[in-house]
């Protein structure tokens, strides 16, 4: 936070993205789409880990300058923040599947950011907060189509 004071910053989300045993393909995409979006100052990355977990349950956690990463995403050094304990890898880790990798990013969302500012300065707190599973939004729409066709 050189730049910018706490009183600018945007909301702050974290995402885990699981990729289970026999399931891992990793081509780069999604370090170009990140990169992508930091550069287009869409979200700034606040911290990466890459977390694996072995059959016996074992955890192992990467910060991103540990791993042999995509250049780019190191690029991002800089930036990052560091800002996952020790606690908060375990809790993490606890969702995944034996045998799995899991990406964690925590990320800035630089484009909220003036709304945020806006709605602070109007006396405005946030209360609560969530994220809906594309899996949830693509089920009840299949629902509400199947219910249609029965009518």
């Amino acid at each position: 936070m050189t730049d910018r004071t706490l009183d600018e910053l945007g909301p702050v989300d974290y995402v885990i993205v699981e990729f289970p045993a026999g399931a891992q393909n990793f081509t780069g995409e999604g370090a170009d789409e990140l990169l992508r979006l930091h550069d287009a100052g869409i979200i700034r990355v606040m911290d990466i880990l890459i977390l694996s977990k072995e059959a016996d349950g074992t955890i192992d956690a990467m910060e991103i300058d540990d791993t042999p990463a995509v250049d780019e995403i190191r690029a991002l050094e800089a930036d990052i923040a560091e800002i996952l304990a020790a606690e908060d890898v375990e809790m993490l880790a606890e969702a995944m599947e034996p045998g799995s990798v899991a990406g964690v990013l925590v990320f800035e969302n630089r484009w909220a950011a003036p709304f945020a500012n806006a709605t602070r300065r109007a006396g405005g707190q946030l209360i609560a907060n969530g994220r809906i599973p594309i899996q949830a939004i693509v089920a009840s729409i299949e629902a509400e189509l199947a219910s249609e066709e029965g009518n």
